[in-house]
């Protein structure tokens, strides 16, 4: 039989797997939607074993479509929602608490007291992130503290920490394997991304134990076998990485200068730059790209919190739309004069303005706005966002030692990707060339390649890069004028939803 790559994607709203044959190309796949829990506003959470029971699942039916068994994959590579964190049992494997999802702001006091402090120029200076609830390190300590007798468990070892990864690990290994990689270690703030270790000086800082931490290892290499049971056979996982490390491999992102954004719930702009971790001077995080053989790469990363889900609120929560295929036509029919803006503050705002506290707007309404404006609004206000991210990322990258003259081509992906219109009024927005890929599983497709490659099935990063194809080019076509009038109206926009000046 072909030797075939398992890509299990664990995302915030559903769980997917995808069989990929020996060329790369996905011969089966399976996706099961994941429920979202709101105990409180701005809180979310997800119920760990709908995770682990829909990841397993859509595994099994993936081999199931394929007529595959176990003997016939090479390798299981793992790719997952970042940032969301779960603490369970070692002898069990019992979470504790469900699982505090990325976009969950119920530390956002405590983020503000560590700014207050000047806390966060250590914690930047050490993981390249900022102090926000975004990041796992204040979710897990809310845990260690609310949970009740879970620091003192924690403290004689009995606790493991992990995200989504690890914990996806440590099910489908019988709880023998409590590993992690460099990239979804590096979206901790316990991680000191320099030295490649985790940091005594933030463990204190949060009240983390180190025996809770998993081990750290490349993105492409040895995690274990499943446990025997829950194929029909063992399979070697051989890859992990986070969903949007693993989406920037896919697109072949590997040389500095090369971006990627991708359009899911939110959105996910990484600009690699190699050997050199840059440092952002615009409240962008440095991340790690990736860990292979030891040598780890970077990236500046922004983060978006609200895209897709913006469609989505308009479909479930306004009515205005019954399905999101009707949002081309609805925006194409708006009207082009019409200065209206959304700003889909619905869970704070992400970089480069780290706004936590902001709350959502519609601005610029009059009495002739309609579905049509309000819908070209929401697909105009990822375009924005993305424009915020790039510009900061210039500015940063600009006067590097890898910068030179590299010219920036956006290449994009996820469930957005699909709408012509909002592809070319990305293009316009920032001035750029944007390239479809002809495979748009890239978030998957990076999983596969990294757990492929370590299992000898596919190529180096060299190679893989030259096989990378475009669907579809668009290019700017609106008139300067007019992008700097609307990208100045969004402006005025945002500042009418920031709690607090830009950059503090």
């Amino acid at each position: 039989m072909t030797d075939f790559v398992l890509a299990i994607d664990q995302g915030t709203t559903s769980s997917r797997a995808l069989l990929f044959d020996d060329r790369m190309t996905v011969v089966a796949g399976a996706q099961e939607e994941l429920p979202q829990i709101y105990p409180r506003p701005g809180w979310v959470e997800h119920d760990p074993e709908a995770i682990w029971r829909s990841t397993l699942a859509t595994a099994r039916a993936a081999l199931a479509e394929a007529g595959a068994a176990s003997g016939d994959v090479a390798a299981i590579g793992i790719t997952n929602q970042r940032e969301t964190t779960l603490v369970w049992e070692r002898d069990t494997g019992r979470v504790i608490h469900n699982a505090i999802v990325w976009q969950d702001r119920r530390t956002s006091d405590v983020c503000q007291r560590l700014r207050a402090d000047g806390a966060e120029a250590m914690i930047s200076a050490r993981t390249g992130l900022l102090a926000d609830p975004y990041f796992s390190a204040t979710k897990l300590a809310f845990l260690l503290d609310n949970v009740e007798g879970a620091r003192s468990a924690a403290e004689a070892g009995r606790l493991a920490f992990g995200t989504v990864d690890s914990f996806l690990l440590s099910r489908l290994t019988g709880g023998r394997v409590h590993a992690t990689d460099a990239t979804n270690a590096s979206r901790t703030m316990l991680y000191d991304i320099q030295r490649g270790t985790w940091c005594d000086e933030l463990l204190a800082l949060f009240g983390v134990p180190r025996a809770m931490l998993p081990e750290v290892r490349d993105s492409a290499g040895d995690f274990g076998a499943t446990e025997t049971g829950l194929f029909d056979g063992t399979i070697s996982i051989q890859g992990m990485a986070g969903d949007q490390q693993a989406a920037a491999a896919g697109q072949a992102c590997f040389r500095p200068g090369m971006l990627k954004a991708t359009y899911g719930t939110g959105c996910f702009a990484l600009l690699a730059t190699g050997e050199d971790a840059v440092a952002s001077q615009n409240r962008l995080l440095t991340t790690v790209a990736l860990q292979l053989d030891g040598r780890r790469t970077y990236a500046l990363e922004g983060a978006i919190f609200v895209a897709g889900a913006a469609v989505q609120w308009l479909r479930d929560g306004l009515g205005i739309i019954a399905e999101a295929s009707e949002m081309d036509g609805l925006a194409a029919a708006g009207d082009p004069a019409a200065e209206v803006y959304l700003v889909p503050a619905f869970a704070g705002l992400g970089a480069p303005w780290w706004d936590a506290e902001a709350r959502g707007a519609l601005l610029g309404l009059t009495r002739g706005t309609g579905r049509a404006e309000i819908a070209r609004a929401t697909l105009e206000s990822v375009c924005f966002q993305t424009n915020d991210l790039i510009e900061a990322m210039r500015a940063d990258w600009r006067g590097t030692a890898g910068a030179g003259d590299v010219e920036l081509i956006l290449r994009v992906d996820g469930g957005m990707t699909a709408s012509q219109w909002t592809m070319q009024r990305l293009a316009d927005t920032l001035a750029l060339c944007v390239e479809r890929p002809a495979n748009r599983e890239s978030t998957a497709l990076g999983a596969a390649w990294l757990a492929g490659m370590a299992a000898g099935v596919y190529p180096d990063a060299e190679t893989f890069a030259s096989g990378w194809a475009a669907e579809r080019r668009f290019v700017p076509s609106m008139e300067e004028r007019e992008r700097e009038r609307r990208i100045a109206g969004w402006r005025a926009a945002i500042a009418r939803v920031l709690t607090r000046p830009a950059g503090a």
